[in-house]
């Protein structure tokens, strides 16, 4: 398939004059346009923004769909919501939220109907019914999550497997050899949510190559069933000295006021960790050791990715934010 490099170099202009000769944003001399349209058909090359694009016709709109599921937590949700649209702003595009749990149909008549130039997906599954979709329309998409099957996607998302082998690997460096994580509610990953099962998996996994000793618990987000998977991580690890929080703010508040109340110190007795957090972890008491969720800097990248597409210049790629580690001094050696 032709790219848009083999469009610039037959044509002997950059690929920058290539994408302002397609997309009519800037005006450009007759002689170049013309060696331009003679490469475009002569290569068959067709950005993938479609025919609509090669007339100039943007809407500069795009297309969220961010479906709002009965597991969805709304202030995470909207992080990433708000990230994107802003972004979009930066290139004077405007966003049109969807967020039907039925996403399907959504897309369909936004395409169809050619109000948007291109699409940006969230709340990814594993196997999301929107993928054989988005892989048959004629228009850019960047989904903000990674599907199991990524062939002819663009993708962006923070490296959750590579999260959650920061965590333990953190942990186990300062000594501690039985580690409880606690998750989120087990409808998500029922569901096949892709992040929480990617973090799950990945945790399992690095425990298993460092000999630390693991137990995983799902709790709903309130007290009572908060307290039961405390419990139940004390019974299956005798040892416990460190407990790793990948779920939403409310679990975290309510698992620090348990600990408080069982009479633990964090770190003395119980380090606690913060993993793949959208909400600063300094409001919380005490401040925790995170591994940040950036919202802005992969809701930035999606927008970003959409926009290389409306160019003509971006083939498939799958892009992974690497962790950082930020201490607070939740967690501490075992002495």
């Amino acid at each position: 398939m032709a790219t848009i490099h083999d469009v610039a170099r037959a044509a002997g202009v950059s690929i920058s004059t290539v994408s302002y000769a397609l997309s009519g944003k800037r005006a450009i001399g007759a002689a170049t346009r013309d060696r331009i349209d003679a490469a475009v058909a002569q290569l068959g090359y067709r950005p993938n923004a479609g025919a609509r694009m090669l007339a100039g016709s943007r809407t500069n709109l795009l297309a969220l769909s961010a479906p709002l599921h009965a597991d969805t937590y709304a202030p995470a949700h909207m992080t990433f919501v708000l990230a994107i649209a802003e972004a979009a702003r930066e290139f004077d595009y405007d966003t049109v939220l969807l967020v039907q749990d039925e996403a399907v149909n959504g897309l369909r008549r936004m395409v169809s109907s050619k109000l948007v130039d291109g699409i940006v997906l969230l709340d990814v599954d594993r196997d999301d019914s929107r993928v054989p979709l988005v892989r048959e329309l004629d228009i850019p998409v960047t989904l903000v999550g990674i599907p199991a099957d990524t062939t002819g996607l663009t993708c962006v998302d923070l490296d959750f497997e590579a999260a959650a082998r920061l965590s333990v690997e953190r942990l186990a460096a300062q000594g501690h050899r039985q580690i409880g994580l606690i998750g989120h509610p087990e409808e998500l990953y029922a569901r096949g949510s892709n992040f929480p099962i990617r973090f799950r998996d990945a945790f399992a996994a690095a425990a298993a190559e460092f000999g630390v000793g693991t137990h995983f618990v799902m709790p709903e987000q309130e007290p009572v069933s908060v307290r039961v998977a405390l419990e139940e991580l004390r019974r299956e690890l005798p040892g416990l000295s460190a407990i790793v929080l990948n779920c939403n703010e409310p679990v975290h508040t309510m698992a620090l006021e348990l600990l408080r109340q069982d009479g633990a110190s964090i770190p003395q007795d119980m380090s606690v960790l913060s993993a793949c957090s959208s909400f600063p972890t300094d409001q919380l008491d005490p401040p925790l050791d995170v591994i940040p969720l950036p919202a802005l800097i992969t809701g930035r990248r999606g927008v970003e990715l959409t926009m290389n597409q409306l160019g003509g210049y971006s083939e498939p790629v799958v892009e992974l934010v690497p962790p950082a580690y930020i201490a607070k001094g939740s967690t501490a050696s075992v002495t």
